[in-house]
C-alpha cells in the first residue's frame, strides 16, 4: 500500500509526503531524519492520508497536493474522514 500524507508542523506549516510504511515515515520525520524540510519543525502530526495501490498514482497525487494552496489543503484536512487513523503522532 502507498500512502500520501499532510503533516503540520511545529510551526503550523503543512508539509506533503508520500510513503510505502506511514507509520514509519511519521517515525523518521519526528526523529528529524525525514525531509530537510521537517528536520527543525518537529514534532509533525499526521493530519490527513490517503491510500493507493499503485506508487506511481500515489506520486502523482503527492504532486498535485503539493501544489495546491494552503487553504486547499486545509479544506482536504477538514473534509476527509481519517477514522481508524493506526498511526502514533
Amino acid at each position: 500500500m502507498n500512502f500520501v500524507y499532510i503533516l503540520k508542523c511545529r510551526d503550523e506549516s503543512l508539509y506533503t509526503g508520500w510513503t510505502n510504511d506511514l507509520e514509519k515515515r511519521i517515525e523518521t520525520h519526528n526523529s528529524g531524519k525525514g525531509a530537510k524540510y521537517t528536520r527543525g519543525r518537529t514534532p509533525v502530526k499526521l493530519m490527513y492520508y490517503e491510500e493507493y495501490e499503485d506508487k506511481l498514482i500515489a506520486q502523482r497525487r503527492e504532486r498535485e497536493i503539493k501544489k495546491l494552496p494552503r487553504e486547499k489543503k486545509l479544506e482536504l484536512i477538514k473534509n476527509k474522514n481519517n477514522n481508524g487513523l493506526k498511526c502514533k503522532n
